[in-house]
């Protein structure tokens, strides 16, 4: 397993939608060991393929709060079939728009199918920060960010943030 570099907004790689898995072999495995690595590297609890610059339908994440007893899951070509018209308002943050959060109105409940690291079909019934972690990384499949639901003005205030931070020369 290896750590990958993480894409930080503003970058156009994570505005492209991401390409549907044909098969899982042994590359897209490795992709999900390595993701899931990088994501626990970068303290998250998900992480989209296109966040490490792989145009790909694969979501890593684990929401558990036990260092000590991880539960990862691994979502490829994953679809919403169903959600809760009841919403709820979570605080989100994300690996790509470092140190910025806000709160996020989502279904409170999804039923996501998918197909899991060995390639066999599930369906899921997830609610609470579960749903809410998996419809915040199938954004990212499509293009969208977690700061495209924010007003103009907020929006535009953290990109300016996040670009000055990136052209900041480093002192020696």
């Amino acid at each position: 397993m290896a750590i990958r570099t993480i894409i930080t907004e503003p970058n156009k790689l994570l505005r492209q939608i991401s390409k549907p898995v044909n098969v899982i072999g042994k590359e897209e495995q490795k992709l999900m060991d390595d993701m899931l690595e990088t994501m626990y590297d970068a303290n998250g609890i998900g992480l989209a393929a296109i966040q490490v610059g792989v145009p790909k339908r694969i979501i890593v994440m684990d929401i558990s709060k036990d260092e000590n007893k991880k539960e990862p899951r691994y979502f490829v070509n994953p679809v919403i079939k169903n959600k809760d018209p009841e919403k709820a308002t979570y605080e989100e943050g994300c690996l790509s728009v470092p140190n910025q959060f806000a709160e996020i109105d989502r279904p409170s409940k999804c039923e996501v199918e998918y197909l899991d690291y060995d390639g066999e079909k599930k369906l899921l019934k997830a609610d609470g920060l579960l749903a809410t972690c998996i419809q915040h990384e199938m954004d990212h499949l499509e293009g969208i960010l977690f700061i495209d639901y924010l007003s103009k003005l907020k929006k535009t205030m953290i990109i300016k943030k996040l670009s000055k931070k990136k052209s900041t020369p480093a002192i020696l």
